[in-house]
């Protein structure tokens, strides 16, 4: 009983550890794994990253990002545009301009919004008081980008750029190109000795013995002599020592009062 409560106690705590680890964890880690990275902009505390998911509709992205976690806001289903908020990051999904099946998806981190969005513009997507919240104290740079697929229109004020090794460090593709060896062992080589594959003459060929239990079986093998002096036997062949129980000799005591 003792043991489960002690099994049950440690379960507790390591859920105590890896929750509060997977809560911490952005959307952005998942986003990062699982699309290639198209464009980044700005540095430090204002970034802006944009993936690409090919073949896949605003409201489908959407829906799969909101069942890996679930948003603090999202806007009204749409298949041009569809904002989820996070509580550090911004996700504005945007059908591609160049290509209508494809989803861009701009991770936008919430200093990035504040210095780059008019709140205006975000009014016919979200909440009156998710969007205070993000501009809390004014903190507004009279920007008026609208997104990456509307940025030549509406332009932020950082440039976009082709990710730089940097860029994908901080935000790595879902692939990455790796060549490996295949080795066939050689015919000669002993296939009992570890790292075996050449047949070099110099090389030391291993032996393989066996270990026998002495039982009565087994007598005939060195038969007339001591188990210490039958440890061994011709060919490579060891046979276990035998051990018996050790004699007890019985004897009588006396008793006597000390006078």
């Amino acid at each position: 009983m003792n043991n489960r409560w002690l099994h049950a106690i440690k379960i507790v705590i390591i859920l105590s550890f890896i929750v509060p680890m997977l809560a911490a964890c952005g959307i952005g880690d998942s986003i990062k794994e699982n699309y290639p990275l198209v464009s980044a902009s700005g540095s430090g505390s204002q970034t802006s990253y944009v993936y690409r998911a090919a073949g896949e509709t605003v409201p489908q992205v959407a829906a799969k990002l909101a069942d890996q976690k679930h948003p603090e806001q999202q806007s009204e289903q749409s298949g041009d545009r569809m904002f989820l908020v996070y509580p550090d990051e911004i996700i504005n999904l945007q059908k591609s301009p160049d290509n209508p099946a494809d989803t861009l998806i701009e991770v936008d981190s919430k200093s990035y919004v504040q210095h780059n969005y008019n709140p205006s513009f975000l009014e016919g997507y979200l909440l009156a008081s998710v969007i205070g919240s993000l501009f809390d104290h004014g903190k507004y740079s009279g920007g008026d980008y609208r997104g990456y697929s509307s940025k030549d229109t509406y332009q932020p004020q950082t440039k976009y750029r082709t990710p730089t090794e940097q860029d994908k460090k901080a935000a790595p593709p879902v692939t990455v190109n790796k060549t490996g060896s295949i080795f066939k062992r050689s015919k000669t080589a002993d296939s009992t000795a570890v790292g075996s594959g050449s047949s070099d003459s110099g090389s030391t060929s291993s032996k393989v013995g066996k270990i026998l239990r002495n039982d009565k079986s087994s007598s005939s093998l060195g038969s007339g002599s001591s188990s210490k002096s039958s440890s061994k036997s011709s060919g490579g062949v060891l046979k276990k020592k035998s051990y018996s129980a050790p004699k007890v000799k019985m004897g009588r005591s006396k008793i006597t009062r000390r006078r």
